[in-house]
C-alpha cells in the first residue's frame, strides 16, 4: 500500500466513527489520566518537600529521581508483571492483563517524570516566597501552596511532559496489559499489531490521533502561560 493511499483511508477510518478504533482511543485515555490523577499529588508533594527541604542523602535521592527518568518503561513491565503474575506477592490483586495493571504500570511511569519535573519547578522559584509566607504566619501546608502557585506554569510542564510519556509507552503496557482487545488494546500497542500485520491504516489513524492529542494539550499549556512580554509591560 502506498503512503497516501494508506494516510487516505487512516482518515477514512476515523471520520466513518469505527467503533472498534474510538474503543481503543478511549481505553487509552481513560487508563493513562486515571494514572495521572493517582501519581501527580504523590509526585508533586514529594518533589516539594525534597527541594525546600535539606535532609542528609538529599544529593543522592536528587540523582535517583533524575536517573529514574532512564528506567526502560519494558523493564518496568517486567518487573510489575512478576509482580502481579500468580507466583508473585501481588498475584491476589489479579490485575495482569487487565485495565488496573496497565493502570498501575503507567503509574509507574509516571512518578519519575511528574517528580523530577515538579522538584526542577521547586528548585527554580524563589527561596522567599515561602520565607514570606511563613514570616505572614502560613502554615507549612499553607506555604507549599502558595510556592506550588507560583510554579504552576512548571507543574503544569509536568504534567505534560507524564502525560506524553504514558500514552506513548508500549511496553509496559504489552507486558502488562497483553494487548487484548476491547479491554487492554491501547493506541500504541494497537498500532504495533497493526503495522505487524499490514494495516497500516489504522496504525496512522491512531498516531493521528497521537499527533492531535499532543498538540492539542500544549497548546492549551501555552494559552494558559499568556504572552511573557506581554505580561512585563503591564507590571
Amino acid at each position: 500500500m502506498h503512503l497516501i493511499d494508506a494516510i487516505t483511508d487512516a482518515f477514512a477510518l476515523l471520520l466513518s466513527g469505527d467503533a472498534g478504533l474510538w474503543q481503543i482511543i478511549w481505553v487509552s485515555l481513560k487508563t493513562t489520566i486515571i494514572a495521572l490523577l493517582l501519581a501527580a499529588p504523590l509526585a508533586v508533594m514529594l518533589g516539594y518537600l525534597i527541594a525546600s527541604h535539606g535532609f542528609r542523602g538529599r544529593r543522592v535521592v536528587i540523582w535517583l529521581v533524575q536517573a529514574s527518568l532512564s528506567l526502560p518503561t519494558v523493564l518496568i513491565g517486567l518487573l510489575l508483571y512478576l509482580m502481579l503474575s500468580r507466583q508473585g506477592p501481588l498475584g491476589g490483586l489479579q490485575w495482569l492483563f487487565s485495565q488496573p495493571g496497565i493502570i498501575a504500570g503507567q503509574v509507574l511511569i509516571a512518578l519519575p517524570v511528574l517528580l523530577a519535573f515538579s522538584l526542577a519547578a521547586v528548585q527554580a522559584a524563589d527561596p522567599r516566597i515561602a520565607e514570606t509566607a511563613v514570616t505572614l504566619g502560613a502554615s507549612r501546608w499553607r506555604a507549599m501552596r502558595t510556592v506550588l502557585h507560583e510554579v504552576r506554569f512548571g507543574v503544569m510542564a509536568a504534567l505534560i511532559s507524564g502525560f506524553g510519556r504514558v500514552i506513548s509507552e508500549v511496553g509496559c503496557a504489552v507486558m502488562v496489559g497483553g494487548n487484548i482487545a476491547g479491554e487492554t488494546r491501547t493506541m500504541t500497542t494497537a498500532i504495533a499489531l497493526e503495522t505487524s500485520k499490514g494495516e497500516f491504516a489504522q496504525g496512522i489513524a491512531l498516531g493521528i490521533v497521537l499527533v492531535a492529542i499532543a498538540l492539542l494539550i500544549n497548546a492549551g499549556l501555552v494559552l494558559l502561560q499568556g504572552d511573557p512580554r506581554a505580561a512585563r509591560g503591564s507590571a
